[in-house]
């Protein structure tokens, strides 16, 4: 059964949209699930790569964070833009209304500043168009969310080889590790304590992912942390040069250098069957040989919507 007061708002704070039509695919199945959905993406107001000016995006923001209708702010893509928005960005004004911000990907630099300067919580979840309004939509990846938000507590089960026996328990924060990469040193990157890090990218060259998480070593963040988690790396080109060293030959390199346990395999990053993550939730991750379980509690949820793989009507 749906809640018809659960209102979302549609954000573009990072690029634009290639189809306007996945938008009008997403509005659709958010409607048909009983959302009262306020659109503040424009496909005629865009500039250069992103979904607007800087202004007009940081506007979007603000104006979605202070709809008293508005439960849930969805970003409708990632791609590259708020890095650009990130001195100007008035967090305490975003956190003020007790929204709840959705996105992935870029939006990871949203995300992090927010916990960063406010320790407010969000959800490193799916995008509009590219989930909400795919043509062939992942009945995993909504269904994953809508059972997030119903909470209380959510639970993620991955079934994977070759993982250490790991009994942690923490913050879970994080997102696309080039993100991570470029707040470090920064005011938007948050200082967590004894939390578990989850991190994911695409199309980064093995190499490239061993020298950022060592970069998170070498600085002194993965040592406050109980664990790693990896989700997705994929869409990368090895050489000729690479002369064997793969992902393979990298995460073994990082298991015996990084000073806290890794567990690879969570179904997470730009992939099409990816879990919702609050980020800020309590934590608890259980891993051996054959898999885990990563268990999440106190984090922000909305009642109401019960997860369901029916098909909704979507226009073409």
């Amino acid at each position: 059964m749906t809640n018809p007061r659960l209102g979302v708002a549609i954000v573009a704070p990072a690029g634009h949209v290639a189809d306007p039509c996945a938008v009008d695919r997403g509005i659709a199945y958010l409607q048909a699930r009983g959302c009262r959905v306020h659109n503040y993406y424009d496909h005629q107001a865009i500039y250069q790569r992103f979904g607007g000016t800087d202004a007009a995006r940081l506007a979007a923001l603000y104006a979605a964070a202070e709809n008293p209708e508005v439960d849930l702010v969805m970003a409708v893509r990632g791609g590259y833009g708020l890095t650009r928005l990130l001195p100007d960005i008035d967090f305490a004004r975003l956190a003020a209304g007790g929204k709840l911000f959705v996105g992935y990907s870029d939006i990871t630099a949203l995300q992090m500043g927010l916990y960063a300067k406010t320790g407010a919580l969000s959800y490193a979840g799916p995008f509009v168009a590219n989930d909400f309004g795919a043509l062939d939509p992942v009945a995993f990846t909504l269904d994953d969310f809508w059972a997030c938000l119903a909470g209380p507590t959510h639970t993620i089960v991955e079934t994977c080889a070759g993982n250490p026996r790991v009994e942690a328990a923490g913050t879970i924060w994080g997102g696309n590790l080039a993100m991570l990469g470029s707040l470090i040193g920064t005011e938007w990157f948050p200082r967590i304590e004894g939390g578990i890090l989850f991190v994911e990218d695409i199309a980064e060259h093995p190499y490239r992912i061993e020298r950022l998480l060592l970069q998170l070593m070498q600085t002194g963040v993965l040592a406050r942390q109980q664990a790693l988690v990896l989700g997705d790396f994929s869409d990368y080109r090895l050489g000729a040069l690479d002369n064997g060293y793969d992902f393979d030959a990298m995460l073994d390199y990082l298991r015996a250098t990084l000073p806290i346990p890794i567990v690879s395999g969570l179904s997470f990053g730009h992939i099409p069957r990816r879990v919702t993550i609050p980020f800020g939730a309590k934590a608890t991750l259980a891993s051996n040989g054959d898999g885990f379980r990563l268990t999440l509690s106190d984090y922000p949820t909305r009642t109401g919507f019960a997860a369901t793989s029916d098909p909704v009507s979507r226009p073409k």
